[in-house]
């Protein structure tokens, strides 16, 4: 079943001079996007949905709505296993097609590629449809964000859609700044970093046995690197928040919006907000506090922290 929420060639895009309202094109991405359904629907963006797998049942990532986050998180500490699947052609043909048959345009931003090869089969639909639609365009981009970063780029790019930016400059100015989101992630429970490869059997022992909390972020490529090893779920809270002091635009003047996501563990997520609130006086708005996903969140496992803000163009 394909759940969703209501190209031309690079080398073929332009900017182009007529003005496109909301009735024109839509804003699309994956659910991993990892933003509440609530949040989409206010801001107008569509999304689809990746799957996952959870002791054998497959069910759709659909923002906790097919099952809660608390009760995710808690099988997988209890030992269930997970599996995930992205985006297939046929889904993404199914899911473009809706708005392609109301005479609208699209803007799809897919999970990264550096964490997923959905981008493809994005691809891959847009050339089918287009033979069926020539007259109608879809642009397909490569986020390189992942859960509520690639949410933050989404709702800016819901900002400037509101503002009166055609759907062309969308798509360039998303190019053009996508590598700007920050992402700084940390973990405290190390189980499922090991149980997926990204740290060693003897290294999860011997970090869980010394508090390490290592301190990771999402690259120029799209891919999570490990950065730091930090001593204590304090530090390490201390260390994200350092981050966003170097990195943010305009330093400690920030002015743009901040997103967390984390996964079962709530109070370290308002530890991390608290922490920014307060030396961040200029935010715009609140620090927005999502739960990761069921897609990412079968990789992390409970007990990571993400924090996600505007910065300097991500080099490496």
């Amino acid at each position: 079943m394909v759940l969703y929420y209501g190209s031309d060639n690079f080398a073929l895009c332009r900017i182009e001079k007529r003005r496109y309202t909301w009735e024109n094109f839509v804003l699309s991405c994956c659910s991993t996007a990892d933003l509440s359904l609530e949040h989409f629907q206010n801001r107008n963006i569509h999304y689809i949905c990746f799957h996952y797998e959870l002791n054998g049942t497959v069910y759709p990532d659909d923002l906790g709505q097919s099952m809660p986050f608390d009760v995710f998180y808690e099988a997988m500490t209890k030992g269930a296993e997970t599996k995930t699947f992205q985006v297939n052609v046929a889904e993404f043909e199914a899911y473009f097609e809706t708005f392609l048959q109301e005479g609208k345009d699209i803007l799809h931003l897919c999970l990264s590629s550096g964490i997923t090869g959905v981008l493809n089969s994005a691809n891959i639909a847009r050339d089918i449809l287009l033979e069926k639609y020539p007259e109608r365009k879809i642009y397909i981009v490569d986020s390189l964000a992942a859960s509520s970063g690639y949410g933050l780029l989404m709702d800016r790019l819901a900002d400037l859609r509101d503002a009166g930016m055609g759907l062309a400059d969308l798509y360039h100015w998303a190019e053009e700044n996508k590598r700007k989101v920050q992402h700084w992630f940390f973990s405290t429970d190390l189980t499922f970093y090991i149980k997926g490869g990204r740290v060693t059997k003897t290294a999860g022992f011997v970090g869980t046995m010394l508090s390490i909390c290592p301190l990771l972020h999402v690259d120029c490529e799209g891919k999570l690197i490990p950065m730091q090893k930090v001593r204590t779920k304090k530090k390490v809270i201390d260390a994200i928040e350092k981050k966003m002091e170097e990195l943010a635009e305009n330093g400690l003047a920030y002015d743009g919006k901040c997103y967390i996501s984390h996964s079962a563990c709530q109070a370290d997520a308002e530890a991390v907000a608290s922490l920014v609130e307060s030396r961040f006086p200029n935010l715009n708005g609140r620090v927005l506090i999502n739960s990761i996903g069921t897609t990412i969140g079968s990789h992390t496992g409970p007990g990571t922290v993400a924090l996600f803000f505007w910065g300097e163009e991500r080099k490496s």
